[in-house]
């Protein structure tokens, strides 16, 4: 981290007052709610609903949630069978 006598004389990279910033939150209030403070400012990117459309089309509710505990039971699977 760089000194500066005179924080108003030169402003800064932005960079920089972003690697202080967020070494200060860290420190502060430690990692995971320093990437829980910076991620309210962060825009998601995409389609929201056409993404969403793309993966589950006309699909009930109880059809998604069984679709998902399939998958997370080949997964555990798969993993139990690595070791």
């Amino acid at each position: 981290m760089r000194v500066y006598l005179d924080n108003c004389a030169l402003p800064r990279p932005l960079n920089e007052i972003t690697t202080d910033a967020i070494h200060i939150l860290c420190k502060e209030i430690g990692l995971v709610n320093t990437l829980r403070f910076i991620n309210q400012f962060t825009t998601g990117y995409g389609n929201y609903a056409e993404e969403r459309d793309a993966l589950f089309g006309d699909m009930a509710l109880h059809e998604v949630i069984a679709r998902i505990q399939e998958n997370n039971f080949i997964y555990k699977r798969r993993l139990l069978n690595q070791l």
